[in-house]
């Protein structure tokens, strides 16, 4: 395909430079998920996360409950962040946080 350029409006030119634009950034995306992909694979197949072979921590760490509904105990709280309305409710009610303590 010979796109002759020269005989290009201006707008016709920034329309065709915005699809140039995209396809590349839509090509790069998917080189770099196929990277990410081939690299994921090869760390599997020595045992390891990529996480660990770049030594990277993982971001989702799980805390430890501390806290737990008297009431039903598949409900939990960690202590951290927004307080669960189980936990505001017994507080309100003259339990002391050591009263739910785990």
């Amino acid at each position: 395909m010979t796109i002759d350029l020269d005989s290009m409006s201006r707008n016709e030119l920034m329309a065709l430079k915005k699809k140039v634009d995209k396809a590349l950034a839509s090509f790069e995306k998917r080189q770099r998920e196929a990277a990410l992909a081939a690299a994921q694979k090869a760390a599997q197949e020595h045992g390891f996360s990529l996480d660990e072979i770049m030594g990277r921590k993982s971001a989702a760490k799980t805390s430890v409950p501390k806290y737990r509904n008297p009431e039903n105990p598949t409900q939990t709280w960690t202590g951290r962040g927004r307080q669960p309305a189980w936990y505001k409710q017994a507080i309100e009610s003259g339990k002391q946080p050591a009263d739910l303590e785990i």
